[in-house]
């Protein structure tokens, strides 16, 4: 099982890849939105922003998130570890269940060329 900070590390390094990405992916990740991403079987969420392409984690909750991001994530720590270590397809995890993602319909549209 991932730890907190194997967690917040592959959050950072996610950060890194979207801030180097061009095309429709930058595009996607210029969004400013608030961001949860709740790690299920920790029991934490990190909370933040997607802003200027990049993901600033702001706070470490424990439990779900308090308040309803713009754009939420859940996945366990494994899961999220895999995605951003490129073992694990987004789209599929997202797909089969193991990732839940919630966001407004026009983010949706836009997130989907990080898919």
């Amino acid at each position: 099982m991932a730890t907190m900070e194997e967690c917040r590390s592959a959050l950072d390094r996610l950060s890194d890849n979207l801030a180097g990405a061009d095309g429709d992916v930058r595009g996607a990740a210029a969004l400013d939105r608030s961001l949860s991403c709740h790690i299920k079987d920790l029991g934490m969420t990190f909370t933040g922003r997607l802003a200027d392409g990049r993901i600033r984690v702001l706070d470490t909750v424990e439990g779900p998130p308090r308040e309803k991001a713009e754009i939420r994530l859940a996945m366990t720590g494994d899961d999220l570890v895999a995605m951003v270590d490129g073992e694990l397809n987004f789209a599929k995890a997202w797909g089969s269940g193991r990732v839940r993602l919630e966001a407004g319909f026009r983010d949706l549209l836009k997130l989907r060329s990080l898919l």
